[in-house]
This record gives C-alpha cells, sequence and structure tokens, in this order.
C-alpha cells in the first residue's frame, strides 16, 4: 500500500504538544513498512522549524524520517500545470495541492492528514484517507 503524508501528520508526530500527536504515532504505526511518500513541499514545511533550530535538530528530523522509511515524491514534467488545475478544481492551498499531486504521482491508496478539507478533496480525487474521520 502506498500512502502519502501530509505535514499535518508529521508535524502532530514530531510535536508532543500537538493535539493530534498520539494519534499520528498510532497512525505512523498502523502504516509501518508499507509505502510512505511525502511532497517536496510537505518536507520543506516540516523541516522549516527543525533548519531554525539548528543543525542538530535537521540532522535529528532528517533521521527519523529515514528510519520511518518516508521518501520524497518524484514531481512530474508538467508539475506547475497540475498544481495550478489542482488549485483551481479545489480551491485548496497549495502545499495541500501538493500533497493530492504526490498521491497522484506516486499512485497511491490512500492520503493520510488531520486536515478535513484535505482529506475530502483527496477522496474527490479517488484516493482513501486515514487520519480523520470520513
Amino acid at each position: 500500500m502506498i500512502v502519502v503524508l501530509d505535514t499535518s501528520v508529521l508535524v502532530a508526530f514530531f510535536d508532543g504538544e500537538d493535539a493530534h500527536h498520539t494519534d499520528a504515532h498510532g497512525l505512523l504505526a498502523d502504516v509501518a513498512g508499507e509505502d510512505l511518500v511525502i511532497s517536496s513541499m510537505t518536507l520543506a514545511e516540516l523541516l522549516v522549524g527543525p533548519v531554525r533550530q539548528g543543525e542538530d535538530a535537521l540532522a535529528s528530523t532528517l533521521d527519523a524520517l529515514t528510519t520511518l522509511a518516508i521518501r520524497e515524491a518524484q514531481l512530474p514534467e508538467d508539475v506547475a500545470v497540475r498544481l495550478a488545475g489542482l488549485r483551481a478544481s479545489t480551491g485548496l492551498k497549495m502545499p495541500d495541492c501538493c500533497v493530492v499531486l504526490a498521491a497522484e504521482t506516486a499512485e497511491a491508496d490512500s492520503v493520510a492528514t488531520f486536515d478535513e478539507r484535505l482529506a475530502r478533496a483527496a477522496r474527490q480525487h479517488g484516493f482513501d484517507t486515514m487520519g480523520v474521520s470520513q
């Protein structure tokens, strides 16, 4: 199974104070061993905090992503046109459009998110969702 992860899941996983922290740990435990994918935008969003904290925090976060076996999705050549189309058709913000495009590109089975709006759009594009109620 291929699962695309949204920033909300990863931020919650790393932030013990996040309201979804426990849920994120459970979700990632449930999909351990599956093909876990993130978009470049998701990765960039996740790394802002560690970059601000310094090299040790960045290295620690990157090591954790490696341990979790999370890979970065390869973007298609027509990424700009496809993202523009998703933005126009869904009204999602660009980072969320990147999650949907990553799911399309990776031929994912599911999108993991705690964002109801993104989950709704993912389902409309044919993906199962996890992390939010359907």
